[in-house]
């Protein structure tokens, strides 16, 4: 269940139905190397240091034409910060400040994920930063380490075999292929990937996050940050508080949360968001799925038909079936955005005829999946980094124990929700982060905002995150779908007046 910037309408996201474009991106610029540790990157402010640790210099980034007004550059970073060896490639691309003379400097944007390109995030939503942005700040996204044009990793190249599962195992065989299938998954990311996979926590992230800094030949830098992204940033405040001229985290991840209480989050925002969206189809007379309580009877009925029989797609050539393993991901994914709701709708509709074409179209590019039948590796990086961040049980009895105990208040959510990070209790690189409260200490008004029918991030978790920080000022959006940057003027206005000025709304703010 991964979390990030979805696509909510046909100018705007993560996925599902919402899901950040997979485009093409720039091609990289020559890599600047690593500066000597006895000098310091021309431009830049000063080295990235922490205690007990080598401090990292970063050339400038040297830019390049890549269409569209677009800059494109590739910077080299330690693969493992705490030595200061090896080097990873990160991917960025740049629209200038329209008035050098008015520029604030840089705005850093991140769509969340783990997995999310940042690069095609920017690329391809310029809409969604109107004049004022796009007037007074260089608008940079990146591509966090191991994702798309990045030094990236792949795992497993064909996913559909992986899709055919059932995400809810409710059989011991059906429990059997899943463990076998997460097993699988962990040895050939190992195999591919045992150099890099140790080096993909979000930490690392951080520590790129200020390397990007140096690299721009900035003091400070602003940032704007989605679902993931709000963890990235709310880290980077409490590490480098005195680097950040203003932070907009939207769809806030709690820094403090174990593995099982994120799941936990999710499993009951998801189900309270699939009642909503049966509730909003029952009381129209125009719901494909009929009226009153007959709508969630429908739907019930045309799960059980998937789960025991999966749909053939009748209005495209695809061969793959539709079991629950698509559905759900549809179903899921479009629970992200109130926008998708009609589109599922439809979906669920053409299934009751005994139809999956609608399934597949929903579900492919939250999934990663393009048209050629390849896959991004959004679900490799995502993976990776999810296994890092978070200690998840060794021992895959403890997996079931959770998804029992969920379903009592996730019906259809809790067992998905439990086993996500299977594979994880067979990673071979250990995980390394630990759940913490953040400060910032000494960091500028940072704006957190929560949505109130948020299934990926509960309203909950902004609350906590904007209390732990020393500056937070917490924005509540009353409203359903992930995010709410896109679907509320009211925040929006809100965030762009503060990234411009600095100056923060009322603690409490709420907006529709």
């Amino acid at each position: 269940m991964s979390s990030g910037w979805r696509r909510r309408r046909a100018g705007l996201p993560l996925v599902t139905a919402v899901v950040v474009a997979l485009v093409t991106g720039c091609s990289p610029a020559p890599q600047p190397s690593l500066v000597p540790s006895t000098t310091t990157a021309l431009g830049s402010p000063g080295p990235s240091t922490s205690p007990g640790r080598p401090e990292v210099h970063i050339a400038r980034a040297s830019w390049s034409d890549c269409g569209r007004g677009f800059q494109c550059a590739t910077i080299t970073v330690p693969l493992d910060y705490a030595t200061g060896t090896g080097a990873m490639e990160l991917s960025l691309v740049r629209l200038p400040a329209r008035d050098p003379v008015a520029r604030l400097g840089p705005l850093l944007v991140n769509p969340g994920g783990p997995g999310a390109s940042g690069v095609e995030f920017v690329r391809e939503n310029l809409e969604i930063f109107p004049n004022n942005i796009r007037r007074r700040f260089d608008l940079i996204g990146f591509d966090p380490r191991g994702v798309n044009q990045s030094s990236g990793i792949r795992c497993i190249d064909n996913l559909d075999p992986h899709d055919d599962l059932d995400p809810s195992p409710d059989t011991s065989r059906e429990l059997r292929a899943l463990i076998a299938d997460a097993q699988t998954y962990a040895k050939a990311c190992d195999r591919r990937n045992a150099e890099v996979l140790p080096h993909l926590s979000t930490d690392d992230v951080v520590r790129d996050l200020d390397s990007i800094r140096m690299s721009l030949g900035e003091e400070k830098i602003s940032y704007l940050g989605f679902s993931y992204g709000t963890l990235i940033g709310a880290l980077y405040a409490d590490r480098y508080p005195d680097r950040v001229r203003a932070m907009a985290l939207d769809g806030a991840l709690d820094p403090s949360l174990t593995l099982a209480q994120l799941r936990t989050g999710q499993a009951k925002g998801f189900e309270n968001e699939l009642s909503r969206f049966l509730g909003n189809c029952a009381r129209r007379r125009d719901c494909p799925l009929g009226r009153g309580s007959q709508v969630r009877r429908n739907f019930e009925a045309i799960m059980r038909r998937i789960e025991n029989n999966p749909l053939r797609s009748l209005r495209t050539r695809d061969k793959r079936r539709v079991g629950p393993g698509i559905a759900w991901s549809a179903i899921l994914g479009s629970m992200y955005s109130k926008d998708a709701w009609p589109g599922l709708e439809v979906a669920l509709a053409f299934a009751g005829q005994g139809d999956g074409s609608i399934f597949l179209g929903v579900s492919d590019p939250y999934r990663g999946r393009k048209r050629d039948g390849t896959y991004s590796n959004m679900q490799d990086a995502y993976l990776a980094n999810t296994c890092l961040d978070f200690k998840a049980p060794t021992d895959t009895a403890a997996f079931a124990t959770l998804a029992k105990r969920l379903a009592r208040s996730a019906p259809h959510f809790g067992a998905m929700a439990a086993y996500n990070d299977l594979p994880c209790a067979f990673w071979a690189a250990p995980a390394v982060r630990k759940p913490q409260r953040v400060k910032g200490v000494g960091a500028p008004p940072i704006v957190v905002v929560g949505t109130t029918a948020d299934p990926a991030t509960p309203m909950a978790w902004a609350k906590s995150l904007a209390s732990q920080l020393e500056s937070g000022v917490l924005v509540t959006h009353r409203g359903d779908g992930h995010t709410a940057y896109a679907s509320s003027g009211c925040v929006r206005d809100l965030l762009i007046r503060y990234l411009v000025t600095g100056k923060a709304p009322r603690n409490g703010t709420v907006c529709d």
